[in-house]
C-alpha cells in the first residue's frame, strides 16, 4: 500500500473538496463507475429510503460519468476522491459512511482500504471477471487481494466471476452468484378498496392512461383517443397531469374539446358514457398503473421536459408508449424497448395506432409480461443488499 500510494502521489491530483454537509444519522454511500450503475444504485437508495427515511445517501461517480438531473436532485452526489491520502482523509472524516455499495470492479486500493479501516460496512455489487484484469497492479498483486479481502460481501455476476475471485483469494463465503444489481421498478402502492371500487366501476371496459402529461401534449393524446374511439366506442382515458395545479387547465381545455369528463379531484367516477377521467395527483399513480394495461407516459412529446419514469408502469405490468424526448431516462426506455415492453410513438398516429392495436388484450399482455420481467430483473441481489444494509443499520443503532 505505501509503494502504492507513493506511486499515486506523483499522478495530478486537485485534491479533495466536499459538495455539501454530512446529514444527521446514517449514512450510504454508493459508488458507480458508469451511468448504468449510478441508475441501479440510485434504485436501491430510493428502495432504502422507503425502508428508513431516516437514513441519508451520497452517490460517487468517476470522473466522465455524466449522472441524470433526476439522481443529483434527490442524492448527494460528487466525484469520487483521488487515490491520495490527505483527499481520501478529508473525503471519510467528512462524509463518515456507515454502508459502501461499491459497484463492478475498477477498485481504487487506497480508498477501499481507508474506508474499511474506519469502520464502514463493505459490499461490492456487479462483480464482473473483466473488471479484475488490474494491469495496473500486476506489480502488487497483494494489494489486489487486500482490496477485494476489504469488502464483506462481493455480488458476482456469474460462476466465471465468482471462480476469477476465488483465484484472486477471496473466500467462498464472501461470494454470492446473483446476478447483476439493475436499475428496476417496485410496485406503486394504492389503495386496495379504492382499486376494488373503481374496477367494478369499469365492469372491464378497455382503459388507457396518459401519465405525466404537460399541458402541451393533451392535444396529442386527445386526438389519438378521438381517433381510437372509432374503432373501441367504449375505450376510456385517464389523464394524470404531471403537475396537479394544472388540472383545472386540463378540465377546461377538455370541456371546450367537447369530451365527457369525469374529474376524479370531485370525488366523480366514470359512468357508461364518460369518454375521460381526468385524475389530479402523482399520488396515486400506483392505482392508475394498476387499472390501464398500457400507459403513455408523458412529458416526451415535448421538448425540454426529459420524460418519466417508465418502470412504475413497468412494474404493474402495464405496456408502455412514450414519446421522442426521454433524455432523462433513455437507458430505461432503451432496455424496455429492446425486449418488447415499450414502444416510440410520434405523435397523435401512431399513439391512437398504438392504443388501437393494445386494446387487444393479448397484446397488450405480451408486451405486459415483457415489461414486468424487465422490471423485476436484479430483485434478487437488491433484496439481499436491502436486508444486509438494514441489519448493519440496526447494529449501529444498537451500539449507540
Amino acid at each position: 500500500m505505501a509503494a502504492y500510494l507513493a506511486l499515486a502521489a506523483h499522478r495530478p491530483s486537485n485534491g479533495y473538496t466536499p459538495t455539501g454537509q454530512r446529514p444527521a444519522g446514517a449514512l450510504v454511500w454508493g459508488h458507480a463507475p458508469a451511468a448504468e450503475e449510478a441508475h441501479a444504485l440510485a434504485h436501491l437508495f430510493g428502495r432504502l429510503r422507503q425502508l428508513r427515511g431516516d437514513v441519508s445517501f451520497l452517490l460517487t461517480y468517476d470522473e466522465g460519468v455524466a449522472l441524470p438531473a433526476d439522481i443529483v436532485a434527490h442524492f448527494a452526489v460528487e466525484a469520487v476522491p483521488p487515490e491520495n491520502r490527505d483527499a481520501i482523509v478529508l473525503f471519510l472524516d467528512h462524509w463518515r459512511p456507515d454502508v459502501c455499495i461499491w459497484a463492478r470492479g475498477a477498485l481504487r486500493p487506497a480508498l477501499i482500504d481507508a474506508a474499511s479501516d474506519a469502520g464502514t460496512a463493505m459490499y461490492l455489487v456487479n462483480a464482473q471477471h473483466q473488471a479484475f484484469d488490474f494491469r495496473g497492479l500486476r506489480w502488487l498483486p497483494d494489494l489486489v487481494r487486500r482490496s477485494l479481502g476489504a469488502f464483506d460481501m462481493i455480488f458476482a455476476l456469474d460462476t466465471t466471476a465468482r471462480n476469477r475471485l476465488l483465484r484472486l483469494g477471496v473466500v467462498p463465503d464472501a461470494i454470492s452468484v446473483s446476478g447483476p444489481l439493475e436499475e428496476g421498478g417496485s410496485a406503486l402502492p394504492c389503495d386496495q378498496g379504492t382499486h376494488e371500487k373503481l374496477v367494478g366501476v369499469l365492469q372491464g371496459r378497455p382503459t388507457w392512461l396518459a401519465a405525466m402529461l404537460q399541458p402541451d401534449e393533451l392535444p396529442v393524446v386527445t386526438e389519438a383517443h378521438r381517433a381510437a374511439l372509432s374503432l373501441a366506442h367504449r375505450l376510456l382515458l385517464v389523464i394524470a397531469p404531471d403537475n396537479a395545479i394544472d388540472e383545472p387547465g386540463f378540465a377546461a381545455a377538455l370541456d371546450d374539446e367537447g369530451w365527457r369528463v369525469a374529474r376524479w379531484s370531485r370525488g366523480e367516477l366514470p359512468g357508461e358514457t364518460t369518454q375521460i377521467l381526468l385524475a389530479d395527483s402523482s399520488d396515486e399513480m400506483g392505482l392508475w398503473y394498476r387499472v390501464a394495461p398500457v400507459s403513455f407516459m408523458g412529458s416526451s412529446v415535448v421538448t425540454g421536459a426529459g420524460g418519466r419514469d417508465p418502470y412504475g408502469p413497468a412494474a404493474l405490468g402495464s405496456a408502455v408508449l412514450y414519446g421522442p424526448n426521454v433524455g432523462r431516462y433513455l437507458g430505461a426506455y432503451s432496455r424496455l424497448a429492446a425486449a418488447g415492453a415499450a414502444r416510440i410513438v410520434k405523435d397523435a398516429g401512431t399513439l391512437s395506432a398504438a392504443v388501437t392495436r393494445l386494446s387487444a388484450p393479448a397484446h397488450a399482455a405480451e408486451m405486459a409480461h415483457a415489461a414486468w420481467s424487465v422490471a423485476s430483473q436484479g430483485a434478487e441481489v437488491t433484496d439481499q443488499l436491502l436486508a444486509l444494509i438494514e441489519d448493519t443499520l440496526d447494529l449501529l443503532e444498537v451500539g449507540e
